[in-house]
């Protein structure tokens, strides 16, 4: 939780545009917050109870009836045509319920920087999608050999840092969704798909998933693939993904993850939980503390062990060490993008190309050896305080309401 605004946090809304009112009585609008269940998905995609074009019909029509208000998925005219023949092809490749893989089914979003073949790569920007291009996204490979079915693609920030995309938090369209996988946050809450793919540079899984009320999994880096990803910072960039559920992201996180173990720890005692006392946890708003602490007793209620750990005394020079390394790094990813493109980059996108331009190999080298040093020091610590796990706010506070929509916005893809 950085102790500066997280340049991947406010994804605005903007105004919701206003319908037209038909004649005669207005039928109820669907609820906006209706997540589903992935596990529910797949066990009935398996077994044959449900066929994988029902399966479809039902997140299109989802799509169709919430995507207007909240706008996390960027529009594809040729969904339906693409959807049913890869419907088809998976349907003919597992014909047999007892041996159809673990995913079998399952309704997928995408965040727009992960590419997939038949969809362009925007990354929430104006520049041409053709400066995106490359071979579709190893996590996306994985997803489709175990039977996952790509609805489409998200809104993002321009490339996933702070320039705000279009999407609306589902439980309140003025307030912001949170960071930069706004749109898989948004869209698993209203229910469009059961699993949505983000990354996370500071905060863009675990952010926008609590904004939105639903699962984010951040998980150790580099366990699940980033190839095929536009990177921001590649020394601290996460493939993460949202749920509606905490079974649901243990059933994804057993196909996307690498080296993942079947119940490995299923005999281990109760984990001890330790929360960061300190000016770590200083950064927090008096609402986010309130939370944090209910959660606590909730734990305590549940018979675990939860604890205070004074942890990250010095997260202001850690903030600097992180700030220093991701805008370098997201300068050079870019360099020969905004030679010539820079024009094209909105206003926040440039000032960090040019600010990342600025810090110097060796300071970005010493935000990188930080990495590993932190990483041992708070093992340290936690041995110290006898503790396996931490327990933090996933954001400083509520979700804020979403500034205003930008006064020149790239055009709709």
């Amino acid at each position: 939780m950085p102790a500066d605004p997280d340049p991947a946090d406010p994804g605005p809304a903007g105004p919701v545009p206003a319908e037209s009112v038909p004649a005669g009585p207005v039928p109820a609008e669907p609820p906006l917050v209706q997540p589903s269940s992935l596990a529910e998905q797949v066990a009935l995609a398996r077994s044959g109870e449900r066929s994988l074009d029902d399966a479809i019909a039902q997140s299109l029509h989802r799509l169709d009836q919430v995507n207007p208000r909240i706008r996390a998925v960027l529009p594809d005219p040729r969904r339906r045509e693409r959807l049913a023949a890869e419907a088809a092809a998976l349907a003919e490749a597992h014909p047999y319920p007892s041996r159809r893989p673990p995913l079998f089914g399952a309704t997928v979003l995408v965040k727009d920087i992960f590419n997939v073949d038949r969809m362009p790569t925007r990354a929430g920007s104006a520049v041409p999608p053709e400066s995106f291009t490359g071979p579709e996204a190893e996590i996306i490979r994985r997803l489709r050999r175990a039977g996952a079915l790509v609805i489409g693609k998200t809104v993002t920030t321009e490339f996933a840092y702070f320039a705000p995309g279009a999407t609306a938090n589902p439980h309140d369209l003025s307030r912001t969704p949170g960071g930069s996988s706004s749109g898989s946050a948004a869209a698993v809450a209203a229910g469009i798909a059961q699993l949505a793919l983000g990354s996370q540079t500071v905060g863009s899984v675990i952010r926008p998933a609590a904004f939105c009320g639903v699962v984010g999994f951040k998980p150790s880096f580099d366990r699940i693939p980033s190839h095929g990803m536009l990177l921001y910072s590649p020394s601290v960039d996460h493939v993460g993904f949202f749920t509606a559920a905490v079974q649901d992201a243990v059933l994804a996180a057993k196909t996307l993850l690498t080296g993942w173990r079947e119940g490995e720890d299923a005999e281990a005692p109760p984990p001890r939980i330790g929360i960061p006392v300190g000016p770590y946890l200083q950064q927090a708003s008096k609402p986010a503390l309130r939370s944090l602490e209910r959660a606590a007793e909730r734990l305590r209620a549940a018979g675990l062990d939860v604890r205070p750990a004074p942890a990250l005394a010095d997260i202001d020079r850690l903030n600097q060490l992180h700030r220093d390394l991701s805008s370098r790094e997201f300068a050079q990813q870019h360099h020969d993008r905004y030679q010539r493109y820079g024009a094209m980059f909105r206003p926040e996108s440039a000032a960090l190309y040019l600010a990342g331009s600025q810090i110097t190999d060796e300071q970005a080298e010493a935000g990188r050896q930080s990495r590993i040093n932190l990483r041992q020091r708070l093992h340290e610590q936690m041995d110290r305080a006898r503790i396996d796990l931490w327990l933090s706010p996933p954001a400083k506070g509520p979700a804020p309401q979403s500034p205003p929509p930008p006064r020149h916005p790239p055009p709709k893809p």
